[in-house]
């Protein structure tokens, strides 16, 4: 059951709404009642498809432009209820092969985003998605919103970069803005045919055709994972709450799992394949953060969401999703 308040009448944007989170708050926002715009550049580096909103492509209005042409995201964020920021550059080493054209759409673009805010709508309730990999190796554990900041990858340093714009912006302007904090979030709609996305949602591509999970190491640092539809009501229930003038929450699960356990998981409920563990590559090891032990108590306690799927359940879920639609998703 949906814990995420109504949307009725609210005019919604969502940028990236072509993507892996962004389309599934596509279809969580229609369900609530919202009119949905998606706003979306098609960037082949960013995993969006228009597949991706088959099943209710009739229902939303579609705009296919960049969050880097400020006059573009002008025109469609005037007249709004509430942006949800989901578009990003998502790719960790993408990011160190390419650092201009990450920060070009991280920070830039999200700069685009507040300042026609700022200019055309200030009243708008602006939610951007940041990750939780921009604090770097933990310096204590479980991590909250107070931990400092170590990016170990270009992608982090520009999403942790993105995120104080943010809050400035909500600080200096009296902007309704917020900011949450996602981590190795999985389920339908993801961009399961490369290693360059999130490590689980790749391990499920994998399981998927029967193929062999390679886990760098042991596999047994720690991460958070979290089924997509927790962190889109997480976001829904935010954007629906008491306005947020520059907060910071992580919306990440209650369990952690090491990366192993991750992959078994996956193989079990999705795949007959099997996990093979290889030695660290050295570009991976260098960006490797060790264990992320997270720490959701600030959003159960100021917005009242928790999330409700289990790994396992995620994982049936998922597997669901895919099977009758493989072929969307394996190119």
């Amino acid at each position: 059951m949906s814990i995420s308040p109504r949307l009725d009448g609210k005019k919604v944007l969502i940028t990236g709404g072509l993507g892996f989170i962004g389309s599934n708050l596509v279809e969580l926002c229609l369900e609530r009642g919202a009119e949905v715009t998606v706003f979306d550049c098609l960037d082949p580096r960013s995993g969006g498809s228009l597949f991706n909103v088959e099943d209710f492509k009739n229902d939303i209005e579609l705009a296919f432009y960049d969050i880097q042409n400020f006059d573009q995201v002008t025109q469609f964020i005037t007249g709004k209820d509430i942006v949800f920021n989901c578009a990003a550059s998502t790719s960790h080493p993408f990011s160190m092969r390419e650092p201009w054209l990450d920060s070009d759409v991280n920070s830039r673009g999200v700069i685009n985003l507040l300042e026609a805010a700022r200019r055309f709508n200030p009243g708008i309730q602006f939610i951007h998605v940041g990750t939780s990999t921009q604090l770097g190796p933990l310096k204590y554990q479980p991590a909250d919103e107070n931990h400092p900041e170590f990016p170990m990858d270009i992608y982090s340093a520009n999403k942790s970069v993105s995120e104080k714009y943010v809050l400035i912006y909500a600080r200096s302007y009296d902007m309704c803005a917020t900011v949450i904090r996602l981590s190795n979030t999985f389920g339908p709609r993801a961009s399961i045919h490369s290693p360059e996305f999130t490590f689980n949602n790749y391990f499920v591509g994998l399981a998927l055709q029967n193929k062999t999970i390679t886990v760098y190491g042991d596999g047994a640092q720690k991460r958070n994972v979290l089924y997509v539809r927790d962190a889109c009501e997480a976001l829904v229930a935010t954007a629906s709450a008491s306005c947020s003038f520059g907060r910071t929450f992580f919306a990440v699960h209650d369990d952690h799992h090491s990366v192993a356990r991750v992959a078994e998981a996956t193989v079990e409920r999705i795949g007959s394949g099997s996990v093979s563990f290889i030695p660290w590559p050295a570009s991976r090891k260098r960006i490797e953060v060790g264990d992320a032990v997270l720490s959701n108590a600030k959003i159960k306690r100021e917005i009242g969401w928790s999330p409700r799927t289990s790994l396992e359940t995620g994982l049936d879920l998922t597997r669901e999703f895919y099977l009758p639609r493989l072929q969307h998703y394996l190119r």
